[in-house]
């Protein structure tokens, strides 16, 4: 049944995740090819491709591969860039996908393959990183801890799904919205960035994780800012709260006042 939305104004917001994951599962595709991906996350995925021009994107969980395919052809108009796909099995992956000569596919878990996969990062290229495997909380955390570092400042590591149990009633619980919170609590040179969610309807609810700093080996951070991580972790937590406060005419102000904290 096809709910219209002029006619839909009242429906609850949960009625509405429902549908369209239910849309997304079984009737969205690309070029053809299943593609479980929300549009409005791949149109962020795209604007965040084109400012960062990543060498390599790798992305963990490929199912039927047209997410991998749609990555690939923003490479194409880019003339930039390749694609790692990493998934236990391509078997439903189509030749189409395995064809194209900016995808390279592994099939193997992703936290065994590691070492594989950092061999194939080339001396400058920057990484994005994509996660979309299991959805359970430990494999999206590990991943989050083996594959972090190949980040670079500025970068983006985007964990796919923290709407289950947080907007959608399926999935596993604790899952990649509490492992994306417990990774970014305990490393302060990453940052969730929630503009990146501004369309309201992402599957990636605190999934948009960009590098704000590096920690050298001895301790010094460089980047945005070179403050104990207590302090930035607070100031951080404070300048959301104060966001959601304030009228959207004061945001910019409050961005102001709050930047040197």
């Amino acid at each position: 049944m096809v709910h219209e939305m002029e006619h839909s104004l009242d429906m609850p917001l949960e009625r509405v995740l429902s549908l369209i994951q239910h849309r997304i599962m079984t009737r969205t595709t690309y070029f053809g090819i299943p593609a479980l991906k929300n549009p409005m996350d791949a149109w962020v995925y795209q604007e965040i491709i084109t400012e960062t021009r990543p060498g390599v994107i790798i992305e963990i969980g490929n199912k039927a591969g047209g997410g991998t395919l749609a990555l690939a052809h923003l490479c194409d108009l880019l003339d930039h860039g390749r694609v790692i796909g990493i998934d236990i099995t391509h078997e439903a992956v189509s030749d189409v996908v395995r064809n194209h000569p900016r995808i390279t596919l592994i099939e193997e878990d992703a936290c065994r393959c590691f070492s594989r996969v950092e061999k194939m990062i080339q001396p400058g290229e920057t990484v994005l990183i994509i996660e979309d495997s299991s959805h359970t909380y430990d494999n999206t955390f590990n991943i989050l801890r083996l594959y972090s570092p190949l980040i670079a400042l500025g970068g983006w590591f985007i964990v796919e799904d923290g709407i289950c149990r947080h907007g959608l009633k399926e999935g596993p619980t604790p899952g990649p919205y509490e492992a994306a919170e417990t990774f970014v609590g305990g490393n302060e040179d990453f940052v969730i960035d929630r503009e990146m969610e501004s369309f309201v309807l992402t599957w990636n609810p605190k999934g948009f994780l960009r590098r704000v700093t590096v920690t050298e080996a001895d301790g010094t951070r460089v980047g945005r800012k070179s403050v104990p991580a207590e302090s930035e972790s607070f100031g951080a937590k404070l300048r959301e709260v104060v966001l959601l406060c304030v009228p959207p005419i004061l945001v910019r102000m409050v961005r102001r006042l709050t930047a040197g904290q």
